[in-house]
């Protein structure tokens, strides 16, 4: 119930200051389980997707926005909880797994699960290698993965930026990826890093980003260390084996009369 009281308070304001437009909306089924895989450019993208969808969408946020003192840590609590954020524990080895078991779980009981197959953040706005667990988590529940594209969130709120200024946001669904003819093989490496590679490359599609192939935390602490990325770390065409597409564009908005083209907000 607080779920939903908290979108009908936040949708509006999305969309009055950010003017967010949408495309895709209809890709995303009304009713079952599926992954939203999403490119990752700011902390508030897990607040702008559940906001232009009428279905839930649950999110993983870390245990500690969860856990703070005094007003405003319950204010935080309350609004992470409010917008479908589950707590997890990222801390430690088994963070990984532990994430997976909540993804799984939400999944098992029909709703959407979103994710970032990066990981983290991307540290610059390019497209970086994704991790296998995605993958694993579509073929170990048998549910469809639909890749979801993101932009301007980065220019609304760069990091280190405590509020976000005026930017329109987009949001970019597209068709669900059904993975079905390789269950069976979750324990097959060369088959998840294929499935992932496949995720990636239609995010790629979408936002029209370059791609990197490297993980994005990688390139975070390399970034923070003032290293420079080595030559065989660069930019590369796009995922696995796939080639990029000669005309593809970085994503821009549509036209101010066509701001949508499904359920939204």
């Amino acid at each position: 119930m607080f779920y939903w009281l908290a979108r009908a308070l936040v949708a509006p304001l999305l969309r009055a200051v950010y003017r967010p437009w949408v495309s895709g909306a209809g890709n995303v089924p009304a009713k079952g389980a599926a992954i939203l895989a999403g490119n990752h450019l700011a902390v508030f993208d897990s607040v702008f997707v559940p906001a232009v969808l009428r279905r839930r969408v649950f999110y993983l946020a870390k245990a500690d926005y969860f856990t703070g003192r005094g007003l405003k840590g319950r204010l935080t609590a309350g609004f992470m909880k409010g917008v479908g954020m589950v707590p997890v524990d990222r801390a430690g080895g088994a963070a990984a797994v532990a994430s997976l078991e909540k993804g799984r779980e939400i999944l098992e009981r029909g709703h959407l699960f979103g994710i970032y197959p990066e990981g983290t953040r991307s540290p610059d706005g390019r497209l970086y290698r994704g991790k296998t667990g995605v993958a694993r988590l579509a073929l170990e529940v048998g549910v469809p993965v639909i890749p979801v594209a993101m932009t301007g969130t980065n220019e609304a709120q760069p990091a280190g930026r405590r509020l976000p200024k005026r930017v329109r946001i987009g949001i970019v669904f597209g068709e669900p990826i059904d993975f079905s003819r390789y269950r069976g093989q979750e324990a097959d490496r060369e088959v998840l890093r294929d499935m992932t590679d496949q995720i990636m490359y239609q995010i790629m599609c979408l936002s029209g980003q370059e791609y990197v192939d490297v993980y994005a935390a990688t390139m975070r602490a390399r970034l923070a260390s003032g290293a420079p990325a080595p030559a065989s770390e660069g930019p590369t065409d796009a995922p696995g084996d796939h080639s990029r597409p000669a005309d593809l564009e970085p994503l821009i908005a549509p036209p101010e009369d066509n701001t949508s083209d499904g359920p939204a907000l």
